[in-house]
């Protein structure tokens, strides 16, 4: 369903949105429809986030990074105007939406990007200025004055920026990709990383911040407010901060660097000859920093044939989706210390199959899903963060984060087929009969 469009120059046909439609059906999961679709007349580039697809029009080429970065750009804009980007929230703000994107795009090309510089051009919506746009009668929240970080070199920060309080916060976050063997071997280990700000500092504050190994910071994108030479020579960001929330650095880092796997799970996994089989999972931490795992959830795709999952487990709740196939396990909190095999989380019972089907081939896959606080998995750490240009001292906090978010986290099985097992012993036995 399209819920909200907006054209620039020429209206184009809702119709081309059937490519679309055509590609997201064969796709199982929403983020696995390509990000370009190429039509006759048409490239159609799209994002996903929160179960809404962001679809761009193009009818020149243009390179599908560039549309594919303004399009979180503009969905980055709706959350810091309305905290959270879903359907309901815009289609509750359609008129600022609609002004947000005609200061965005002028004309089909990115103009205004800052959402401090939207800020002053566009006020955020509050129940103080909707009220009195009913009583005034005056549905526009879009500025008349040229705004002063229009005219300022530096126009990710307003000016008068003045608070009581002055804070800056720092969030590490660090989401693994992994591909875990059967055998516990890691296959493909990644690491996206960022660091998400929320500064909220009067004037004009520069800030300064060191890292403990910024060698390991590789395929970085930075934000416009940092100094880029003094990045490449001492590799230490140095800014004068956007006021209020964004991102500060994203990096990557690649499976050329060891990556410490902070969690592992034992799989037993038997069908039996007839309709039956055995499911048998045991998750542990390792590897953690003394730090506990938490949200642990564990989501097993099983086979078409199998009908039911009888399964107990020891900690969290199971359910099983018998339409999707899905096995899903949360389990929760894991404490670090909890190191005894007999107390750690596990989950076991019988497997139903359909009757008549053959054994399931394959190997189910486990994704994980689990959080760390206060943990960097890659070893990357803030070692100072200092401020300069102003006289107060603001109260500066950092937390780190290693968490399975947007990644995929997967350990592959093995299955064992006990009919196999029991049709040899039965031959060994007749052989062995035969000899005596």
């Amino acid at each position: 369903e399209v819920f909200m469009e907006k054209h620039w120059k020429t209206v184009v046909s809702k119709s081309i949105c059937d490519y679309f439609f055509e590609a997201q059906k064969k796709s199982a999961n929403p983020e696995d429809v390509s990000p370009v679709i190429a039509t006759p007349h048409h490239y159609l580039i799209n994002i996903c986030r929160n179960n809404l697809y962001f679809v761009a029009v193009l009818t020149n080429e243009s390179a599908p990074l560039f549309v594919i970065e303004f399009l979180h750009r503009i969905m980055d804009v709706f959350e810091d105007y309305f905290t959270a980007c879903t359907e309901t929230t815009l289609k509750d703000n359609y008129v600022i939406v609609y002004e947000l994107l005609d200061e965005m795009l002028d004309s089909g090309l990115p103009l205004v990007t800052e959402t401090n510089t939207l800020k002053e051009l566009i006020k955020p919506p509050n129940l103080l200025r909707k009220v009195a746009n009913l009583v005034t009668g005056d549905s526009t929240n879009v500025s008349d004055a040229l705004t002063s970080s229009q005219l300022s070199n530096i126009p990710w920060r307003r000016l008068g920026v003045k608070y009581a309080n002055n804070e800056a916060y720092f969030d590490l976050i660090e989401e693994i990709d992994a591909i875990i063997d059967r055998n516990g071997t890691t296959i493909m280990g990644e690491i996206q990383g960022y660091i998400d700000c929320c500064v909220k500092l009067s004037g004009m504050p520069d800030l300064t911040l060191t890292f403990v190994n910024p060698r390991l910071l590789d395929d970085v994108s930075l934000h416009p407010c940092i100094r880029l030479k003094k990045w490449e020579s001492e590799k230490s960001l140095s800014f004068i901060p956007p006021d209020g929330n964004f991102r500060l650095i994203s990096y990557h880092i690649g499976s050329q660097n060891s990556i410490s796997i902070p969690i592992y799970v034992k799989h037993n996994i038997q069908y039996r000859e007839g309709s039956a089989g055995r499911f048998e999972l045991t998750v542990g931490p390792k590897q953690t920093m003394g730090k506990s795992l938490e949200a642990v959830a564990i989501e097993c795709a099983m086979p078409k044939s199998v009908l039911n999952c009888t399964l107990t487990p020891s900690q969290g709740k199971c359910t099983f989706d018998p339409v999707k196939k899905v096995l899903t396990w949360d389990i929760g909190k894991i404490e670090t210390n909890n190191q005894n095999s007999t107390r750690l989380p596990t989950i076991r019972g019988n497997i139903t199959l359909a009757a008549g089907q053959p054994i399931p081939e394959g190997n189910p896959t486990l994704n994980v899903r689990f959080t760390i606080n206060q943990v960097a998995l890659s070893g990357i750490r803030v070692q100072r963060v200092d401020m300069h240009g102003e006289s107060y001292k603001p109260f500066k906090g950092v937390k780190y984060i290693t968490t399975v978010k947007n990644g995929r986290f997967q350990i592959r099985t093995s299955i064992l087929f006990l009919f196999l097992l029991i049709y040899i012993s039965r031959e060994f036995h007749i052989i062995l009969r035969q000899l005596s």
